[in-house]
């Protein structure tokens, strides 16, 4: 049981951090595109390179670190599930140890 609920745990945090660098880096552009300007036109904009870099990098560290939380608390959730319903609920019968 606990060998198998580990392994879930690692393959749910690893499947999340995968997703995570799929789903953070479109969300990221999104959230800080501006809204409201015509399409086609250009934004005059100065930014320092490093700081944005720093911060795009940090934001995607962050999401990963939430996606392998998420998917190792959902691999944990699989495992339990699994070993609860692996369990046999029969009872046995009851032995005689005297005599009649």
């Amino acid at each position: 049981m606990m060998k198998t609920t580990v392994i879930l745990m690692l393959a749910g945090a690893l499947i999340g951090v995968v997703v995570a660098s799929f789903v953070v880096p479109p969300a990221l552009a999104w959230y800080t595109a501006p809204g409201g300007l015509p399409q086609g036109t250009q934004i005059q904009a100065l930014v320092q390179i490093p700081e944005v870099i720093r911060y795009a990098t940090g934001q995607l560290m962050r999401g990963q670190l939430i996606g392998g939380a998420i998917g190792a608390g959902l691999g944990l959730i699989g495992g339990l599930v699994l070993h609860f319903r692996g369990r046999s609920m029969t009872a046995t019968p009851a032995t005689r140890t005297t005599t009649a």
